[in-house]
Formats: structure tokens, sequence, C-alpha cells
């Protein structure tokens, strides 16, 4: 029991000793200190809201299983003056603790918390999408908050020249725990915080030494971060884009195409997507797109930092989650026959193989 908790249940007890004299509580004392099931393992939560009645508490209690007696928990409650104690939030109970404590873990006002994982490469829709699935908020809500102008800058991270687009890449891939009485607002801030926890002096001074700013350091990230399913080959990735950027080559990522069409992407790319005159498609803009296109994890970030040195300006995929990286179009030509054009090199692959064998070492 917490030192929190054990406070609220010496007080219940001495009241209920003081008050033995004066009312027959052997049988609610009893009650007190006696669980409803012992042997119980399961943990339900329970929502209480704001001017939520005793009666209605005692019988979504009882309705779970979580106390035995509804009339001795109601005078319980009265008889240790606890009632108007009550605090509205969500509560994490088991049938195996007594109501006493109970009583203390609904007048504590601590919510219960729910893991909330944002992995690495997702974005904000996704993220608003998957909070909405476990309850924890609205995706319209979230999403909004996400490209809000005003939003973003109270956050109190960016100048007011440097407003992005949206929060996209500024969500930092984590697991949080949240509670339901927390906003969109107080979620977005913890992992955006969590963001500029990360981002430290000798990244903003490596970003310095490469002309890039925080920004293009994020959204290139976001880039590499999609482009490969083997971490190993996120530096040989990252030196591809650099020097795509240092020739004023377009970068054509097909993962920047799908998310400038993220609302009709329906899991295919078309040769008229190629074209699609928005400022993510890197297969239309010249250079980097106006913003990430997705949270990059810290391994993508510091890829996008320190690139492996390489004369390559292509890669096409193995079909294995890895890659064939080129120096010249004729060679990423061959590849693409090889690899992309030819049905046997595709034939029971999957980018999920490269996960069944030792990481590689990259050669320059």
């Amino acid at each position: 029991m917490s030192s929190l908790f054990q406070l609220t249940y010496v007080r219940v007890s001495l009241a209920l000793a003081l008050l033995a004299l004066s009312y027959p509580l052997g049988q609610l004392t009893l009650f007190a200190f006696t669980s409803a099931n012992s042997n119980s393992t399961e943990i339900k939560f329970v929502q209480i809201n704001k001017g939520q009645s005793p009666n209605d508490i005692t019988k979504l209690l009882g309705s779970l299983g979580l106390i035995k007696d509804s009339k001795n928990f109601i005078w319980l409650g009265r008889l240790t003056r606890q009632w108007k104690h009550m605090k509205a939030g969500e509560y994490a109970l088991s049938a195996s603790i007594p109501p006493i404590e109970i009583f203390s873990i609904l007048t504590s006002g601590i919510s219960a918390a729910h893991p909330f994982t944002v992995r690495e490469g997702e974005n904000m829709y996704e993220i608003a999408e998957e909070l909405e699935t476990k309850g924890l908020g609205s995706q319209e809500r979230f999403l909004s908050l996400c490209k809000d102008s005003q939003f973003i800058q109270a956050t109190g991270h960016f100048s007011n020249d440097q407003i992005p687009v949206s929060l996209e890449g500024y969500l930092y891939p984590s697991t949080y725990f949240f509670n339901r009485t927390q906003t969109e607002s107080d979620m977005i801030k913890q992992m955006v915080k969590h963001f500029f926890l990360s981002w430290r002096k000798k990244e903003e001074d490596r970003s310095q030494e490469l002309h890039m700013t925080r920004h293009e350091i994020i959204t290139l990230a976001s880039i590499i971060e999609k482009e490969t399913g083997a971490p190993e080959e996120r530096a040989l990735i990252s030196s591809v884009f650099h020097n795509r950027l240092s020739k004023n080559m377009r970068l054509q990522s097909d993962p920047t195409t799908i998310y400038g069409m993220w609302d009709r992407y329906k899991g295919k790319i078309h040769k008229r997507d190629l074209s699609s005159k928005n400022e993510f498609n890197t297969y239309y803009v010249d250079a980097l797109p106006v913003g990430p296109i997705g949270n990059p994890g810290q391994e993508a970030i510091q890829a996008a930092l320190f690139p492996k040195s390489s004369n390559y300006y292509y890669f096409v995929s193995h079909n294995d989650g890895t890659h064939q990286f080129s120096s010249t179009i004729q060679e990423h030509n061959h590849a693409v026959r090889t690899f992309q054009l030819d049905p046997k090199a595709r034939e029971g692959k999957s980018w999920r193989d490269h996960l069944k064998r030792p990481a590689l070492v990259n050669s320059h």
C-alpha cells in the first residue's frame, strides 16, 4: 500500500474504532477489512464522475464484483465521512482490495495510467487513430491541435520564425502513461517535451555543421525511418539522401509520396501519384519536403546527423528489408531489373526476412 493510501487507511481505521462505542460496528468493521475476493488478480477500471452519488458509485462497484455488500459499503463511507472526499477520475481496482482501501483509492484523485506507445516512424494520423481506439482521446481533436499554429507556438518550444506546419516529427516515439483525465493537449505536450529533452546541444551543433536546421534534420530522419526495415542500413540510406541534396537531385522517396496523399492512400502507389503536386512529394519538390512524414526514433535522427561516407546516389529494395546501393544510374537500372522487374527475385520474400539473420556490416 502506498504512503498516501496508508494515511487514509489509518484515518478510517481510527474513525471506526472511535465509533465502535456508539454504533454496532462489529459486522461493518469486518466488512471494511475483508475483500470481495482475496484471490482475484483481475484489474477493473472504474470511472468516477464529478457529482456522482454514493448510491451510483456503490451500484457500479457492486456490478463489477468489487464489493460484496452495498448497504455496508454506503454505511462505511458515511461513518468514516469518505463520500465528501470522492474525487473524479478513473481508478484501477481489484476484488482483492478491501473496501477500506477502495475508499483510499477513490479519494486519492490519482487516476489509473494506461500505457500508450508511439512507435518509430508512426505519423500523427496513426497516433491519433490509436488514441481514439484505446479511448484515450479524440482523433479529430488530436489532429486539429497538431496542425494549429497557435497551439504549436503555445507549447513553448518553437520560436516565432520556426513554427512548423504541424507537430509531425516532434511526437517523440516512446511509451507514455496516460490517464483519461488528461486532454489531447496534455498528451501532445508530453510527447513534444520528450522530443526536446532528446534534442541536446550536441545534436544542435552537429546540425549546424551540416548547415541544416533542426527541422530539416528531423524531416530527413523521418524519411530514413520509413525507407528501411534494416537498422544497420540507416546511415547508408542517409548518405544517399545527403549526396543527392548536395547535387540538387530530387530525393524521389516513395514514403513522401504516400504521406502527401495519406487521406486517399489505399496501399499502392500509381504512376500518376509520383507527379502529384504537393509539398511532401519528393518526386515533385526539388529538395526536402515541407516537413517530416512521421516521427523518427533516436537512431534515425542520429543517422540523419551522421551519414556514412559513400558515393551512392541510388538504392533499390532486395525485397527482404535490405537494399542494393548504386553510384550511377546505369548500375541502378541494372539493380532495378534484377531485384524489381524479375518476378522470381520477389517471389516468397518479405521485408521481415532481415530480422531472421545477423546484422550486416556495411561497406563504403
